[in-house]
């Protein structure tokens, strides 16, 4: 008998093109995509650095049922599939996990984002006075386009730590009663010089400093009274000196909450996006994680990111192969190096951070085809880096597909992009240095307008998306 031919499908199916997701999503999921949105918008207000980003966090996880994981290891009790609980390092990074039905050694499922963002930071000796004004001299923290953050509305955030170990917190610029801080610039009739400046030279570093305060202290024979008012009325709130400063963590951040932006209410302006909303998204779909998984289900809240990953709650740091090694002493009948490595070599990740959206207004730094687009959902992207992809993890074909088929199985609009045309910039996230367990990882996350700027632009559609495969992947048995 003659060899059966393949039938040929049509042309339409051999193609593939991003969609809008608007045009393909059920008037039922438009109603959850704006329940999780409303949610969002909640965090994202009230967790304006990554201190408060992992508090209100631990709030969520706990009015869920989830338990301190240190309470275990102080009393040795076990943990079992279907147990939920957190492990916070530092009160800055945090851990939550769902224990799976498989062993540590079958691996974990993992989502990983960071709740630090581009900021600028108080020096530790940070208030002087200078022309009739109290000012605090500053540090920029991240990324930023410096000119970007002279002349609006700034709030005040962080902590005073007393040497008795009392944690003051302070938050100075949210309530619609506050006072606002802000940085000055020079008018237009005076810039002649500046105009002749690069964007990157018109502001500079040490030009951030913030305006504080600029009425004198009443006592007459006292010496940089200007100065000295804003430390009585600190004194008088908070109870600080200005030797507290010395041992403080305090943060310059946009005033202000985030907003629905356009007629169509469509999108999200806000700070701190990058990457609360991935951080956020991961954390969210945990706590909606039904029953109990395969594998070990995962959200890691990182700290440090902006700046390399680097210190003691960064993730170059061993925090997440120590707190790993607490959960497989807690879940096995026995520990040993070699099941903790073969755990973490066997573990799926998603690098839950955020990419670039293509930009209308600014075509040329991108490559269309290549890119991500506004509502065309989760971005899936393969590597990132620089200079001939210098700095990626590079995720293998092989995982990629596993990925593909959990997103295509869960009804997740997903799209992949890259940072930019090639040689034109690029970018780093935690995923290298996850990678370097042997576990496969990708980076995942919600494309943006304007990141890293004061406020950024998030279309809810690519949020709701983001949870949704998160969620997906921490669900998948890998069948």
């Amino acid at each position: 008998m003659p060899a059966k031919t393949a039938k040929k499908r049509p042309a339409a199916d051999l193609a593939y093109a991003s969609k809008n997701g608007y045009e393909r999503i059920s008037p039922a999921e438009l109603k959850r995509c704006e329940e999780i949105n409303q949610a969002y918008i909640r965090y994202i207000g009230s967790a304006k650095t990554e201190r408060e980003a992992h508090d209100e966090a631990v709030a969520l996880l706990e009015a869920a049922g989830f338990k301190d994981m240190r309470g275990y290891e102080r009393t040795g009790a076990r943990l079992v599939p279907g147990d939920k609980v957190y492990r916070s390092s530092e009160g800055k990074t945090l851990m939550a996990l769902v224990v799976g039905k498989k062993p540590f050694e079958a691996g974990m499922h993992i989502v990983g984002g960071h709740t630090d963002s581009p900021r600028i930071d108080l020096k530790q000796n940070p208030l002087y006075e200078s022309g009739d004004m109290a000012l605090l001299d500053t540090h920029y923290y991240g990324g930023i386009k410096k000119y970007q953050w002279v002349t609006i509305p700034l709030a005040l955030h962080g902590v005073f730590v007393k040497p008795d170990g009392r944690k003051i917190k302070v938050s100075v610029g949210e309530d619609p009663a506050d006072p606002v801080f802000c940085i000055t610039d020079l008018l237009p009739h005076l810039a002649a010089d500046q105009y002749k400046k690069t964007i990157g030279e018109a502001v500079t570093g040490e030009g951030l400093d913030v305006v504080a305060g600029s009425v004198p202290a009443s006592e007459k024979d006292r010496k940089e009274k200007f100065k000295y008012n804003v430390l009585k009325l600190l004194h008088d709130k908070y109870g600080v000196t200005e030797q507290d400063f010395l041992s403080a963590e305090l943060e310059i951040v946009p005033a202000g909450k985030p907003r629905e932006a356009g007629l169509d209410r469509s999108m999200i302006l806000a700070y701190g996006h990058d990457d609360r909303v991935c951080a956020w998204a991961g954390l969210k779909a945990l706590i909606d994680l039904k029953g109990t998984p395969d594998y070990t289900a995962c959200v890691l809240l990182c700290d440090k990111e902006e700046i390399g990953s680097v210190g003691a709650t960064g993730m170059a740091s061993n925090l997440f192969e120590n707190a790993a090694s607490e959960l497989l002493n807690l879940t096995s009948q026995s520990y040993s190096e070699l099941s903790l490595k073969r755990g973490l070599h066997n573990s799926w990740m998603l690098s839950a951070d955020v990419n670039a959206l293509f930009d209308p207004m600014f075509p040329s730094v991108s490559e269309k085809r290549n890119s991500a687009h506004l509502n065309h959902g989760l971005c899936v992207t393969k590597y990132t880096g620089s200079r001939g992809k210098s700095g990626s993890s590079d995720a293998s074909a092989e995982f990629l597909a596993h990925i593909r088929r959990i997103f295509d199985k869960g009804g997740v609009i997903w799209q992949t992009g890259e940072l930019g045309k090639v040689d034109q910039g690029g970018g780093g996230t935690i995923a290298y240095l996850m990678a370097r367990y042997g576990m496969q990882v990708v980076d995942c996350g919600v494309g943006l307008f304007s990141m890293h700027a004061p406020m950024e632009l998030a279309g809810k559609l690519d949020i709701y998306m983001a949870y949704k495969g998160y969620l997906a992947f921490m669900k998948d048995g890998r069948k």
